[in-house]
Order: C-alpha cells, then structure tokens, then sequence
C-alpha cells in the first residue's frame, strides 16, 4: 500500500512544477527576444538620425530634439505597446498570428456572425494578401537597411573603412542567405542570449547619454510633441515618416505569436526591449542638445572611443538577427498563402525534425537575396534606404488595424461602438504616417509598393484562375452517386492493386478517372478517391484529420483535412488511414493526378493578360508528386486540357 503525500512531498512537487513551469516561461520569452524583437530592436541605428537629416528642414534646436522625442515615446507607447501588446495579440487564430492568420480569423469570425456577404469577404480577403504582399517588400529593405547601417559604424573607427562599407554587407547579406538551406536551428540558441546583450548595451548607452543633459526626459510629456507639430506644420509632417521608423518590426510581434505565445512577447517588451529602446533614443537626443555635430550618426558617436570596434561588431550581429526574423517570416508567409491557395505551390524543405515551424523555400530565398542586392547596390547608404523604409510596414498596420476592428466585434463580442472607439484612433494615426510616408515614393518608397503590387496582383490572378478552373472541371465531372448507379449497372473490368485519384472537390468524381474509365474501360480492385482540405484554422487535431467512408465496396472517399500552417505528407494520410482500418500497400498503389493544360477561350472568365499569367504560374508550379511527397514510380499523371 502506497503513502500518501505529505504536506512537505506536495509542496516540493508543486515548487518543482512551477520551477519547470517558469524554466519553459523564460526560454520561451529568450526565444522571442532573439526573433520577435530583432527588427524593431536595430531601428536606433537610424531612426533618430533620420528624423533630422532629411528633406525637412527642422532645425537641431531643444524644442525640436524634444518634440521628436516625445514623438518617438508615445508612438512606441500607443503603437507598440497598446495596439499591438495590450489589443491586437489577443486575436489569435487557435494561437497562431499575423496578417493572413488574422485575415482567415476575421473571415471566419464574421461568417459566425451571419455575414456571409461574398463582397465583404473579398474585401477581407484583398486586404490580406496585400498586406502579405507588403510584408515581402519589407523582406527586401530591412536585411538591406539593417547591416548597411550597421556596418557604417566602421567609418567611425577609421575612415579607410568607408570605401569598403558596401562590399562587406553584401558579403554579410550573401552569408544569411546561404546558410539558410541549413535552418536557424543550430544556430537559434544564441539569437536571444545576443538580443539581451543587445538592449542591455542600448540602455547603457543611453544612460551615459542622458546624464550629459538629463532635461531630455521632459519629452515624456506629450506637449513637445504636440507643440512640434503645430508649430513645424507641414515640416512636422514629413519628419513623421522618419519617426515611425521606431515601429518598424512591430508586426513581427503579431506574426510570431504562434511561436512563442502572447505572455512572453509582452514581458519581453515591457521588461527589456522597450526600456532599452526608449533610453537609447533619449541618450541620442542628449548627445545632440550637447554636440549637434554628432547627428551625423548619434548612435554610435554615443559610445566611447574604445567601444565603437566591439559595438560594430554586435550591432552587425544584431542587423543579421533582424535579417534572419524577416526571412524566417517570409517563409512562413509563403507556406500559408500556399495553403490557402494564394500562389502555387513550391518547394519547401523543413530544416528540423521538431520544430515544424523551421522551413527553407529556396525559390523565397533567392528571390529576396537578388532584391536585397539589388537594394543595396542602387541605394548605397542607410540614410538613402530609409525612404523606401516603412511605406510597407505602415500599409500593413492599416490592414491589421483594420481587420482587429471586426475581429473585436465577431469574436470577442465587442459592440460596434465599443470596437469602433477602440480601433478608429490607431486606424487614423495608422493612416497619419502612411500618409506621411507617401512623401517618401520619389526617395525609394516606390520600392515596397510596386513589389507589393506585383505580388498582390499575381495571387489574387492565382486564387481567381484556381476558383475558375475549379468550376471547369468540376462541370465536366459528375456526382459520386450518380457514378457509383452507373458502376452498379455495368460493371467494367477490374484488374488488381488500388488506385488513389486526387480530387479537389469531395462531391464530385476526379476527371482522370473519368477518363481511364472511358478509354480503357477497366478500373482497379480498389479506388479510393481523396480529398486534401485546407481549413482556415492553423492546425487540425490529427484525431479528426482524416474521414473515410465506403461509398460501395471497393470503392472509397477520404477527405483530409489541414490547417494552414501545416504541409500534407503522403505517408502521414496513408498512416492515419491504416488507423481507420483502410489499408495501403504503397509499393501496390497507384496515384493518379491530373496534370491541367490552361488554353485560351473564346470567352475567357477572366482578361487575356491574366489568363496568360495564370498559365505561366500553373505551368511553373511544383508538382503535386513533390509537394504531397509521393513515390514517383508509384503516379500517373493524366493531361486535361482545360479552357477558361
């Protein structure tokens, strides 16, 4: 007969508990600091100098070092802190964040509600894949803006170094992007002890800055700011664009939430990154009051002499973690739009046998490694980057804003008043700097908004050609049940083996086998006929993946359902089937896709040029023996020439 536990045995338990509790609290908040807090982390490299280096003309003066401070403080405060920590990381789809996650949540959320308004949902669906689409212009600027304007930090050391600034961060950037086939697995670990390093050293900084005039901190009131901008006017204006720098890399706290969870990012901010930014700009801010020739680069001109060789150093380190969040980021962008049937499908290869969430897509990669040269070599300084920086992140806040509105009212139950109090003041100062950043097109702003054109235009051609294609094939295929009388009457020769036909529709019978069907008159022992759903929900149970039902004998529909963030594997769904008692020998199976040939048509569903580039894309997609993981010796793939 067991003991019971005593009190003392209880205790020890529940304190080792908590202990492992708090173990896994604090990895997870090391974990987000080395990936979430990157990109807004290395915005002290430029931001305040920015502010007044530009076109605007403001004068280096007290009132208006403490008018962009104050500026600075308070849209880190309300931007950062409220909208995005305290809001807008409560709308969370099943845990997962960011724009086409939000985008599928509020979709949801409203068809919950009873608004099935088709028009509605494009308009949720178009805001989100344009926001995806800025997302990957921001992809290009900041690995670019990040580690140039961490590398200028050696023309302060020596001026030998300033000829050479450029070939050494294009040499940094071709090292991100070739290891990235590798994973930011093994390499991951140290991310956060070096971001921690990184604020601390930013506070310290700033702290030495701030006793050389401590009459800074009166930039906390919001009245310098106020006053700046009434009495700057249309100067003022155009010094925001530079001041939202400073929010850069705020989406990355909503994008990654899935990986880390919402409590570590917020005491990951509040308790590191955000003190050690705020005191870092004040720092700055002293240092110029004290020596306005110091503006040319305050943040580095703000450490000792001695210093500035190892600040490089870490600042070029910390530039390549900012790199690293945002490439990450567009990898996992490009398997959710992939998913939800945005762009066509492409390779992807998973970099960890844990971690699900570390994917490599070599065709993402390169692209954004010829853009970033491309970037870097056409601009050439951080100071001529900057204009291109934050038109897209701006757009994206909009969307994001925008969307957290309806989310509030469907899902948490807000009333329309309630959300609309909440929201519309961050929507207006959300559109206030994208407004300001419009200025900034003829500097390099053009950059992000023509690549997040192109992109939007090219999914949108894709989900629409897909939904259009769809509908044709699904005309020329008849119900399941009407097929399965006409087997019954006239049954055709059968030959041994099972044979899987993929269909993208559970209703209907897949045209490839239609076609074996009617000219070759036989049909395998068994058939099975599957359908791969993606469901707008970032994950699905692996208990209620799979449903299988035998139609008649021998002849089976199975539908499998996925979340958006994750990737159909064969073996996985031929795993699950076995568990509901549907056997499949692989080496016996035969796979039979079709392989769709896009013609033009007399009538087309949709302009020529469009169609055209459906076409292109559907050509160049990888196939789906590929993409699902199929034998190749085990697949057949059966041409449909299809007009739309």
């Amino acid at each position: 007969m067991t003991k019971p536990h005593s009190s003392f045995s209880v205790l020890r338990i529940m304190s080792s508990t908590d202990a492992r509790s708090k173990n896994a609290f604090f990895l997870l908040t090391l974990g987000a600091l080395g990936v979430v807090f990157g990109d807004i982390g290395t915005s002290p490299l430029y931001a305040f100098r920015e502010c007044f280096i530009n076109e605007a003309g403001i004068l280096l003066n007290t009132e208006n070092v403490l008018g962009v401070l104050s500026l600075i403080f308070w849209t880190l405060s309300l931007v950062i802190g409220v909208k995005y920590v305290a809001l807008v990381l409560r709308a969370d789809n099943k845990g997962e964040g960011g724009i086409l996650s939000l985008m599928a949540l509020t979709m949801r959320s409203m068809t919950l509600e009873g608004e099935r308004n088709s028009r509605l949902r494009l308009i949720f669906l178009s805001l989100g894949v344009f926001g995806a689409a800025l997302l990957y212009g921001d992809g290009v600027i900041t690995p670019a803006i990040t580690v140039v304007s961490a590398v200028e930090g050696l023309k302060y050391i020596t001026p030998v170094f300033e000829p050479y600034v450029i070939p050494i961060a294009i040499f940094i950037i071709n090292a991100i992007f070739l290891v990235q086939r590798f994973g930011t697995g093994l390499i991951g670990g140290v991310f956060g002890p070096i971001i921690i390093i990184w604020f601390l050293v930013l506070g310290a900084l700033g702290a030495r800055g701030i006793m050389m005039n401590p009459d800074v901190l009166l930039a906390i009131n919001p009245l310098y700011a106020w006053n700046f901008l009434f009495e700057n006017g249309a100067h003022a204006f155009i010094v925001m664009a530079s001041v939202f720098l400073v929010v850069t890399g705020g989406e990355a706290l909503y994008a990654d939430m899935g990986h880390f969870g919402r409590d570590p990012i917020r005491v990951g901010w509040f308790f590191l990154a955000m003190p050690g930014l705020l005191l870092n700009y004040f720092g700055q801010g002293a240092l110029v009051l004290s020596d306005p020739e110091t503006i040319s680069n305050p943040f580095y001109l703000l450490a000792p002499k001695g210093f500035l060789i190892p600040l490089v150093l870490l600042s070029t380190m910390a530039s390549v973690i900012a790199s690293q969040a945002l490439i990450s980021g567009a990898f996992s962008i490009t398997r959710q739009a992939i998913q939800l049937g945005l762009i066509p499908r492409l390779t992807i290869i998973h970099t960890s046998r844990s971690e699900v969430g570390q994917i490599y897509v070599p065709f993402v990669n390169w692209s954004l490694f010829v853009g970033v040269i491309w970037f870097v070599m056409t601009f050439k300084s951080s100071s001529q980057m900057a204009g291109a920086y934050g038109i897209a992140v701006t757009g994206t806040m909009i969307i994001t804003t925008f969307l957290a509105l309806f989310v509030a009212h469907a899902k948490w139950k807000w009333s329309w008043l309630k959300s609309c109090l909440v929201f519309l003041p961050f929507l207006f100062l959300d559109f206030g700097f994208f407004a300001a950043n419009l200025t900034k097109i003829n500097d390099g702003g053009w950059v992000p908004l023509a690549l997040g054109g192109v992109l939007f235009t090219l999914m949108l051609t894709w989900q629409k050609g897909r939904k259009i294609l769809y509908k044709k094939l699904k005309e020329r295929s008849v119900s399941i049940e009407d097929f399965c009388q006409t087997l019954l009457r006239s049954p055709p020769i059968r030959i041994s083996g099972t044979a899987v036909y993929m269909a993208g529709d559970p209703w209907g019978v897949p045209v490839p086998l239609l076609h074996n069907l009617k000219h070759n008159k036989v049909l395998h022992e068994r058939v099975a006929i599957l359908t791969i759903k993606t469901l707008d929900v970032p994950t699905v149970n692996k208990d209620t993946r799979v449903e299988v039902q035998e139609i008649i004998p021998n002849l089976f529909r199975i539908i499998v359902k996925y979340g958006f963030m994750e990737i159909p594997k064969m073996r996985h769904i031929l795993e699950a089937c076995r568990e509901k008692d549907l056997h499949f020998k692989v080496n016996e199976t035969t796979f039979v896709l079709g392989r769709e040939t896009i013609l033009p048509s007399a009538n087309p569903s949709m302009p020529l040029w469009q169609e055209k580039i459906f076409a292109i894309m559907s050509r160049n997609a990888q196939r789906p023996t590929a993409f699902f993981r199929i034998p190749p010796n085990q697949v057949i793939e059966v041409g449909i020439q299809v007009e739309i």
